[in-house]
């Protein structure tokens, strides 16, 4: 098991000063994350979801505790942990190429290799053949997909997604949610998952997190097993249909509620 790609937060916490006094935002929350698990977080809305991603992102600070990738604390965002947010930040005078390969060029990598690796990148997410488009010439769910690749190419070991699919209408969601489990398989990153839908959450993930309403804390860690999963980590849409997938659905969505009552 890669040391480098262990996610360990201990007594991590987070409080932000505001007009009216402190409000903590996350409660003393110890966490581990082994390479290569698929983790999504959900929970109610202002549960604290987007801070503890923003945490591991090293966007914020904890208050109290540490943020550790690697062995190494997290004192802000490093190449290591790629970011895909839910509205897509491409580069409107940009190609989708340019904006893929924009993150090597800047670190100096050689135009040779950062091409090769563009293509490979565009080809993995499916858009190999739109390469020369503006990114106003794509649809919303082709935005996210260049968004992920633009993430990819720079090759972190682990991959920070808060809601990205939450714009997007449910045909392209689905759609895409199979695209992001052929992905991870094939990439082989670790995933951390922010959503609202305990469907998706339940669909895509290796691993589910339920946080309780503010100040949050996780008071459900749910492995997710299901039938017909592969040891390569093939999940098919057909799952949504089985009693075990409704039987998981149900008991987190429960959770959710309950932190919420």
């Amino acid at each position: 098991m890669s040391e480098a790609e262990r996610v360990v937060l201990t007594g991590a916490s987070k409080t932000y000063e505001t007009a009216s006094g402190p409000t903590i935002a996350l409660q003393a929350t110890d966490l581990t994350i082994e390479p290569g698990e698929f983790v999504s977080i959900v929970g109610p809305s202002g549960c604290g979801k987007t801070t503890l991603l923003q945490l591991l992102a090293g966007f914020l600070e904890p208050t109290d505790g540490t943020v550790v990738v690697g062995g190494t604390q997290v004192r802000g965002p490093a190449a290591d942990r790629g970011v895909v947010f839910q509205a897509p930040t491409l580069y409107p005078w940009l190609t989708v190429r340019g904006n893929v390969e924009f993150g090597p060029k800047v670190r100096g990598v050689a135009k040779a290799e950062r091409r090769s690796r563009t293509v490979e990148m565009l080809d993995l997410v499916g858009l190999g053949d739109f390469g020369d488009k503006r990114p106003y010439e794509l649809s919303g769910g082709m935005q996210q997909r260049a968004q992920i690749a633009r993430v990819l190419v720079n090759d972190p070991a682990i991959i920070l997604m808060d809601e990205p699919y939450g714009a997007l209408d449910a045909l392209t969601r689905e759609r895409l949610q199979v695209d992001l489990l052929k992905i991870w398989r094939r990439a082989g990153k670790t995933i951390v998952f922010i959503t609202h839908s305990v469907e998706e959450a339940t669909f895509l993930s290796t691993r589910v997190l339920v946080m309780s309403a503010r100040p949050g804390r996780v008071i459900v860690d749910r492995r997710i097993e299901l039938p017909g999963d592969t040891p390569d980590g093939v999940r098919d849409p057909s799952v949504l249909a089985t009693p075990e997938f409704n039987t998981l659905k149900v008991e987190l969505a429960k959770a959710i509620y309950d932190a919420h009552s």
